[in-house]
């Protein structure tokens, strides 16, 4: 065998430059695409915010009338517990709960025994006032007569002056005495007529039209106007209300009572209704504060009453805008709705930011209504554009930012 030759042997190195050039040109590849990352993530030395958009959309303005919600009760104007004037023994009642009954009718009538004895009494003592008066008529008619006799025969000279002195004096006492009887039956004539007025207390009427919602007495028990203690007086015969007068009371928080003006519509919704809306309209804000509850009573009346619609029931009503009314009258404005969060003021002006294809654009914006959570604009932004509701307070315009993942 030939021993190798020291040719055989050498090692053959490879051109240099050769293999580096190819490892260059990869790194370079990727300095590049580093850079256009950096260029988008770190424009001018700032990572890009992530925040959350929300679609700037149109909203009717009549689907937007809602400017505060509150709760209270049905109530009635007119209402009343029925008593009598005097203590008495109830005798007869004439009432049962849910009775429609009229101005003046009979509701109940009280024991008026004792009452028609004095009356009768007081008759009596008037007749004989009236003929006591008869009498002395007659006795006065007889001494004018005797005085006119006088008179003649004392200008005659037939009888002496003494004698119609005593003829006139006499006159005179019985016309005294006839004007102090007429005066008697004066007082016994008013005598009767309280008893009279007794007799027709013991009867209790119906103040005023309405229905029948409570019979607080049964015949056999005492009733008194007022409260006798023991339990055992009752202080009314029934309680009637008049269902005309029906109306809601509520009680708004004083921080919101500036959402609320006289003759405003509201939509009222009843707790044994859920879905039955009933147009209503604000009577009165009453023009006092509770200073404990820190709220004001506020009346609102039904635009139409319902059978179904009862005293004391509980219910919930929304406050219209104050010009809900006439846009119903009106083709429904579009608004533009963006979320609350959305809208940012500085210097007493409102501007929102608009996410413009991963950058900030701030806009100033007019608000027209804030109604439920939703922000109605009514110019700086345009439908489908999206806006920032979620992002730093210190997000300036230029911005870069990334929507955020949900």
């Amino acid at each position: 065998m030939n021993k190798p030759s020291l040719d055989e042997l050498r090692i053959e190195r490879k051109p240099e430059g050769g293999g580096s050039a190819g490892r260059w040109i990869v790194l370079a590849i990727f300095l590049l695409a580093g850079a256009g990352a950096a260029w988008f993530y770190w424009p001018g030395g700032t990572k890009a915010t992530p925040v959350r958009t929300a679609v700037v959309r149109e909203q009717s303005r009549q689907t937007a009338g809602t400017v505060l919600n509150a709760s209270g009760y049905v109530t009635a104007r007119l209402r009343a517990t029925v008593s009598s004037k005097f203590t008495g023994q109830v005798t007869e009642v004439l009432i049962e709960e849910g009775m429609n009954v009229e101005t003046g009718q009979v509701l109940a009538r009280l024991d008026d025994s004792n009452i028609r004895t004095s009356f009768e009494l007081a008759r009596a003592q008037l007749l004989s006032a009236e003929k006591g008066v008869n009498e002395t008529e007659s006795l006065l008619r007889e001494a004018e007569n005797n005085l006119q006799r006088s008179e003649r025969l004392v200008e005659q000279k037939l009888a002496s002056v003494a004698e119609l002195d005593r003829s006139r004096a006499l006159a005179g006492s019985l016309e005294a005495q006839l004007n102090r009887k007429r005066a008697d039956v004066e007082v016994a004539a008013r005598q009767v007529d309280i008893y009279r007025q007794q007799l027709d207390d013991m009867i209790i009427r119906a103040p005023f039209s309405g229905v029948i919602v409570a019979k607080n007495a049964q015949p056999g028990e005492m009733i008194s106007p007022v409260s006798a203690g023991g339990g055992f007086t009752r202080t009314g015969i029934g309680t009637i209300v008049d269902m005309s007068s029906l109306e809601i009371e509520i009680d708004v928080n004083e921080a919101y009572i500036n959402r609320v003006e006289p003759e405003q519509k509201v939509v009222a919704t009843l707790d044994a209704y859920p879905d039955w809306k009933i147009p209503c309209h604000v009577i009165a804000i009453i023009p006092t504060a509770d200073r404990q509850r820190a709220t004001v009573e506020v009346r609102v009346g039904f635009d139409q009453l319902d059978p179904r619609i009862l005293p004391d029931m509980g219910v919930k009503v929304a406050f219209q805008e104050a010009s809900q009314d006439e846009a119903a009258q009106t083709p429904a404005q579009p608004a533009l709705a963006v979320p609350a969060a959305a809208l940012r003021s500085e210097g007493g002006r409102d501007y929102v930011l608009i996410f413009d294809n991963g950058v900030v654009e701030r806009r100033a914006v007019s608000v027209s209504a804030n109604i439920q959570g939703n922000i109605l604009l009514s110019s700086g932004v345009t439908a489908g554009e999206r806006v920032i509701v979620d992002g730093p307070e210190t997000l300036a315009e230029g911005a870069r930012v990334v929507e955020a993942e949900k």
